[in-house]
């Protein structure tokens, strides 16, 4: 049903994939979101666009540390491909909405596959900082669902089923991926808090009773409203720190961006090695 807020919306994300159809008239066919740490993969794109989110009307800027806050399109792995360099989260103090916005500006500009990656603390001690995981699920421990509020009942279900909100067909292709080029690639929950104050002790025990591998600050909402919007959805983490209660240290912001950095390569390879088979 059509509701003044949906019309608002519809008239933002319009504008929004205009002035990117004036840069350029590339039609992706996938869609990256690279998270903290990540954003360099998007350099190895061969560009046919590139534009600043301060320069597509109605997009948030990004303002997290390692966010270039870009979006770029190009080919990448034999793929066209619209990345996301640096996303969008709810301790900037955006709504889970605002969050989304650029999954559905994506969407519009053709890409029906979205892999969501990022940077996060891992809770199974099996784990070691460094390390990538699958992401076979996720718990939303947010409060907010970017799904609230009025919805296209013409275009989109109303009540998304996310039994299966990572794609199984793709987590063969990552675990195929991994394996032929020798990366170890853990599997695992994701679990997602607002932030930007990190967990205390009690909630990283919580969450480990809770059945989560991991815990971040993102991906979460990208993913619902990717599924809303029909899209095959791959989720891939850094395991950039262990987030481990009874630990005497927890790493800073600045020592996740520095992990995230180390193990960059092996990312970019294992995310190239996926590509051109999903």
């Amino acid at each position: 049903m059509e509701t003044p807020a949906t019309d608002t919306r519809a008239r933002r994300l319009a504008e929004a994939v205009a002035t990117v159809r004036r840069a350029t008239a590339f039609e992706p066919e996938l869609a990256l979101v690279l998270g903290s740490g990540l954003g360099p993969l998007a350099d190895e794109i061969e560009v046919e666009a590139a534009l600043s989110y301060a320069d597509v009307p109605g997009m948030p800027p990004s303002s997290a540390p390692g966010h270039a806050g870009r979006l770029v399109l190009g080919r990448l792995a034999g793929r066209r491909v619209v990345a996301m360099q640096g996303r969008l989260h709810l301790y900037e103090g955006y709504p889970a909405a605002d969050v989304v916005f650029p999954i559905e500006l994506m969407h519009e500009l053709g890409a029906r596959s979205l892999v969501v990656t990022n940077a996060c603390g891992g809770l199974d001690p099996n784990f070691r900082a460094g390390e990538l995981m699958l992401q076979l699920d996720f718990i939303n421990f947010t409060g907010q669902n970017p799904l609230i509020g009025p919805n296209d009942d013409s275009r989109y279900e109303r009540f998304v089923v996310t039994y299966d909100a990572y794609d199984p067909g793709y987590l063969e292709v990552a675990r195929a991926a991994a394996l032929a080029e020798k990366i170890l690639l853990r599997e695992g929950v994701y679990l997602a808090i607002s932030g930007p104050s990190y967990a205390t002790r009690a909630e990283l025990r919580a969450f480990r009773a809770l059945g989560a591998d991991a815990v971040g600050m993102s991906t979460v909402h990208e993913v619902l409203k990717a599924r809303h919007l029909g899209m095959r959805v791959l989720g891939l983490s850094t395991i950039t720190d262990m987030a481990v209660p009874d630990a005497g240290h927890h790493a800073t912001g600045d020592e996740v961006l520095e992990m995230a950095a180390k193990s960059g390569e092996t990312f970019r390879r294992l995310v190239r090695a996926v590509l051109p088979n999903l």
